[in-house]
């Protein structure tokens, strides 16, 4: 889900393009050229509001631990209720964890991911007074006329609802 590190597979894929078939590296060269500065001017408005935001509101909040790169790449600091691929999800022990470092840092907002049950996050919020921002997409993209057909896409969907959601919930402390 990185947007900096799909800039850096796409010269990868470029690379292995080019040196598998040279006679077309101009092309590869275009179409990666291309590629990079689409992800690029799409994330660019979006960091910028990001960067808007005061710095104690910028957190990321999910049911499960799979945005830490992009977390990173946005400069956004992370908590989740269950790390990536858990046994157990949603536990009390998880919900009363992340309650009670919402609740301290008086986060803004709470997320879930496309693939999961929203009920967790959704208990955190309503438990917090955090808006519920809505639902993330980490690693799955829908079908071609589905909300995230595209990476492109994926990454637009999912940085605006974090940037929408954490505005709609901006707290004082």
């Amino acid at each position: 889900m990185s947007p900096d590190n799909a800039l850096i597979y796409v010269d990868n894929i470029r690379d292995a393009f080019i040196k598998y078939d040279p006679a077309n590296a101009q092309t590869y060269q275009r179409n990666a050229d291309t590629y990079k500065a689409k992800i690029t001017q799409t994330l660019a408005p979006l960091r910028k509001q990001i960067a808007e935001l005061p710095e104690n509101q910028r957190w990321m909040v999910t049911s499960e631990g799979a945005f830490s790169y992009l977390a990173r790449d946005l400069g956004l600091k992370e908590l989740y209720l269950w790390p990536i691929n858990a046994d157990q999800q949603g536990t009390p022990q998880q919900v009363r964890k992340v309650v009670d470092i919402v609740k301290k840092n008086h986060i803004p907002a709470v997320f879930s991911e496309s693939t999961i049950s929203d009920k967790p996050a959704r208990q955190v919020a309503r438990e917090t007074g955090a808006h519920y921002g809505g639902v993330l997409y980490v690693d799955s993209l829908s079908t071609e006329n589905g909300p995230v057909p595209t990476y492109i896409d994926l990454l637009k969907v999912t940085t605006s609802t974090l940037v929408q959601g954490i505005k709609a919930g901006k707290r004082e402390k």
